[in-house]
């Protein structure tokens, strides 16, 4: 299933998006994509034939497809390449760091280049959403508590992640700088993560083009490891790293300015497709 939320910011409704791309509506069925969904309702949602929910007229704002999301883990330098040209060491172990989940937005909505900023930069990634809760899970268990996975742009600003002392989180969080979506595309449809084409565009120039095969450290290994040092709850997401192809690597380093488009996408996910605006 493609589980969407649409609407207003703050008021988005649930949806699903059927076999010929047609928003259906599913507020009769469950309040919302959240915890509670994911953890007790998606074997009822796919008993449900799409044809008989209402279709949503017009094109309606697309959120995260996600909501309540409890905390966002990332996982930084996790493709070889991408630690290269950030000038850094091949991790031994995964390096983790959170994101604010006030920094989450819709795929399609604007991303605010904070007052003062200078080195805004672009991170498409593939984003796990737990479903089931996780506590040392073993390795091979791990997909057992996968709802699905979507799409997170992991925006990042450059010199409040490295230039301003502590932890990189600082970059990694300002309003905007999580678009999440569009769908959230439960496990079963998704097949194997390791294997999805994942790519960026900015102003129509492919940046990062890559696939999750070149992971330094696979889904099932992460989701393990981090549920040895917190428990991982339905609606958490795991960002599992960017490509090669950021701005930060570039020669020279590029940086995003108000007006710059971003177009990106991971096969079977989807497309984000975000415009940067100065913040008013």
């Amino acid at each position: 299933m493609k589980l969407v939320r649409y609407g207003p910011s703050g008021a988005e409704r649930p949806g699903l998006l059927d076999a010929g791309n047609i928003l259906r509506d599913l507020s009769g069925h469950v309040a919302d994509i959240d915890a509670n969904t994911l953890t007790y309702r998606l074997g009822t949602l796919r008993d449900i034939d799409p044809a008989t929910l209402p279709e949503v007229e017009g094109r309606p704002r697309i959120g995260a497809p996600v909501a309540g999301v409890g905390k966002i883990i990332c996982v930084g330098l996790n493709y070889a390449d991408h630690a290269a040209e950030s000038n850094m060491a091949l991790p031994k172990e995964p390096v983790l760091f959170m994101k604010a989940t006030t920094a989450i937005s819709g795929p399609f909505d604007d991303v605010i280049k904070p007052a003062g900023a200078a080195k805004l930069d672009w991170e498409v990634e593939l984003a796990v959403v737990i479903g089931k809760t996780a506590r040392s899970v073993p390795e091979g268990d791990a997909l057992d508590h996968v709802a699905g996975y979507c799409i997170l742009n992991d925006v990042s600003e450059r010199a409040y992640q490295l230039e301003h002392e502590g932890q990189w989180v600082k970059g990694k969080s300002c309003d905007t700088f999580a678009p999440m979506g569009p769908w959230l595309v439960t496990a079963d449809e998704v097949g194997d993560p390791g294997a999805l084409d994942i790519w960026l565009e900015v102003n129509g120039h492919r940046y990062q083009d890559s696939n999750t095969r070149h992971l330094i450290f696979n889904i099932p290994f992460l989701i393990s490891y981090i549920s040895r040092f917190m428990t991982l709850t339905p609606g958490d997401v795991i960002s599992t790293g960017t490509p090669p192809g950021v701005g930060l690597g570039l020669k020279p380093p590029l940086y995003l300015s108000a007006g710059d488009t971003m177009r990106l996408g991971v096969a079977g996910l989807g497309e984000q497709r975000q415009t940067v605006i100065d913040a008013r």
